[in-house]
Order: structure tokens, then C-alpha cells, then sequence
């Protein structure tokens, strides 16, 4: 750790360019290692061509210097931060990048989210790449904080889904943690989650579901089956399933299947929730509600990289 000296005297740390754990939420460190942090920084910059911007190496000499803020356009909260600073120093290995607020941090309209100063050239033709990190998981993270917000006061916690973009979910996952919201199972084997599909091959059995489910996951693996009726709640509760995924139901039905399972099955209301619904879901005493909209339809956090004078 580092130390900027201040007009005032005073010390400000600068984050160095590693991996901040997620301070608003708890301790949830950053997904990826340094290491595939800088190969997938990477990818990205070689994708855009970054190390070869002929735009900025026709314009801007190579010596020159210059301050840059990134900065939030709107509130919302903020993630990726380490994927940002990971681009500005992949072009630039002297960059000074002071971290204002780390992921986690719920910020306003015009707040500087990163200090930087470093190559001008570096800073401009690492922007895009930084931006794009940055605007895409602080959406997720924003997006996931206003359905928090709208069941606030409730049992109910909001949960993802695997709904997430390909090659993307360790970090889709975390800005949902960063947005106040809990991870449903990461992949196919972390979970048994039994859908209408698989009770159909085998003739709607779900005693057979849950008993062959149990033979073939890991010990203390949760086990849960999709419901659309209140005769499979109540098959799957007979079943000594975990959870029960209660899909797509009405407000009385997820009322009555919250009685059905009342401390002896947990409850997860799903299927095209949205911030106008999920209050009322929510009141309906469900503990859980998994939200695919939170990864796959999470608008982007508009940022912008301001520089200074240049």
C-alpha cells in the first residue's frame, strides 16, 4: 500500500491494483485470481486492438501525461472496478489509479469512481475496454440493489440464476453479490434443480426424482423441484425434497404453498418477476426469489472516462 500526499497535508491510500473484496456487501473477494484477471483483461484489449489504436497514435504524442477520472453519469452500484484498473495497467505499468469506491458501493450522479494518472495514450486506448467491464457488472450490480430495495422488510432474498452470459457467470454472479443479492447454484453439479422436463422421463415420480437425485449428487447437495401445481408442493414435500421452486404461480397459490412447507421445506418463487411484482411476491411469505432478468436484461450503468485537459 501506497500513500499520496495532499495539499491539506493529510494521507490518502491508494488501492493497489489488485483484487478489492466487496465492502458493502461483506467479505466477497473478487472471483477471479490475478492471473486470469490479466488473461481476460487482456483478451479484451487484444479483441479491440488496444495495443495498436492508430486513432490515438496519430494524435496524441508519446510522452505526454494526463489526469483522468472515471466517473458515474447516473447512481447506481458499482463493480468490476479491478477489471478497470486491469486495462489502464496492461497498457500502462506506471499508471497511478487511486480507487474512490470499491465494488460494492452504492454511488450518485457525478461521483469519481477512479482516479487516474498515466500515459495519455494508454488511458485512451485502454477507455473502451475499462468501461465496458465496468458499465455491464455495475448494472448487474445496480439492477440486483432495487429489487433488494423492493423487498426490503420481507423474509424474501433475492437470487440469480444461470442465466448468465457464456464465460461470464463468475463475474455476473459477483456483481450480483455486489448488489446485495445471494447466488443461486453456480453450475449444473453445485445443484439438483429437478424441472418438468426431467419428471416427464420419468412419468412425473418425483419420490423418484428426489431418491435418485440423492444417490448421485454429493452429500448435503440441496434438492429441489420445480413446481407449477400445488399437488407437486405437496409430492415433493412427501418426497423430503429441500426446496421447491414455485413456478410461474398466483399470489393465493404462493400463499398457500408458503403454509404447505412452513419450516419444513424452503420456498422460491420464480418466472417473469419484475420491480412492479416482486413486493407482492415477496408479502406472500416466500424465502427466496430467483430473478434471470438480474443477469440477462440488467441495463448498463452509464460511466465515462473524463480527462483532464487533454
Amino acid at each position: 500500500m501506497t500513500h499520496e500526499p495532499q495539499a491539506d497535508g493529510a494521507q490518502r491510500h491508494l488501492t493497489p491494483l489488485s483484487t478489492p473484496a466487496i465492502s458493502r456487501v461483506g467479505a466477497v473477494g473478487f472471483p477471479l485470481s490475478d492471473e486470469q484477471t490479466e488473461a481476460l483483461v487482456r483478451s479484451a484489449l487484444d479483441e479491440d486492438a488496444a495495443f495498436h489504436d492508430v486513432s490515438t497514435l496519430a494524435t496524441v504524442v508519446s510522452d505526454r501525461h494526463v489526469r483522468a477520472s472515471l466517473v458515474a453519469r447516473r447512481t447506481g452500484v458499482i463493480a468490476g472496478v479491478p477489471l478497470a484498473c486491469e486495462a489502464f495497467r496492461l497498457l500502462d505499468k506506471g499508471v497511478s489509479a487511486r480507487v474512490e469506491h470499491v465494488d460494492g458501493t452504492m454511488v450518485e450522479a457525478g461521483s469519481v469512481i477512479i482516479r487516474l494518472n498515466g500515459h495519455a495514450r494508454a488511458l485512451l486506448s485502454a477507455e473502451r475496454v475499462a468501461l465496458n467491464f465496468m458499465q455491464r457488472l455495475s448494472g448487474i450490480a445496480s439492477l440486483t440493489a432495487r429489487f433488494v430495495a423492493a423487498v426490503k422488510g420481507t423474509r424474501a432474498k433475492i437470487l440469480d440464476t444461470r442465466k448468465t452470459t457464456p464465460g461470464w457467470r463468475r463475474l455476473e454472479k459477483y456483481a450480483v453479490l455486489a448488489g446485495g443479492g445471494v447466488n443461486h447454484r453456480f453450475d449444473l453439479r453445485s445443484g439438483v434443480l429437478i424441472k418438468d422436463n426431467h419428471l416427464a422421463a420419468i412419468g412425473g415420480d418425483v419420490a423418484l426424482a428426489v431418491q435418485r437425485a440423492r444417490g448421485i449428487a454429493a452429500a448435503g447437495t440441496m434438492i429441489q423441484i420445480e413446481c407449477d401445481t400445488l399437488v407437486q408442493v405437496q409430492a415433493a414435500i412427501n418426497a423430503n425434497a429441500d426446496s421447491v421452486l414455485l413456478d410461474n404461480m398466483s399470489l393465493s397459490e404462493l400463499r398457500q404453498a408458503v403454509t404447505m412447507c412452513e419450516g419444513r421445506v424452503i420456498t422460491e418463487a420464480s418466472g417473469g418477476v419484475t420491480l412492479t411484482t416482486v413486493r407482492d411476491i415477496a408479502e406472500c411469505g416466500v424465502d427466496r426469489i430467483s430473478i434471470g432478468a438480474l443477469t440477462h436484461s440488467a441495463p448498463a450503468l452509464d460511466l465515462a472516462l473524463d480527462f483532464d485537459g487533454l
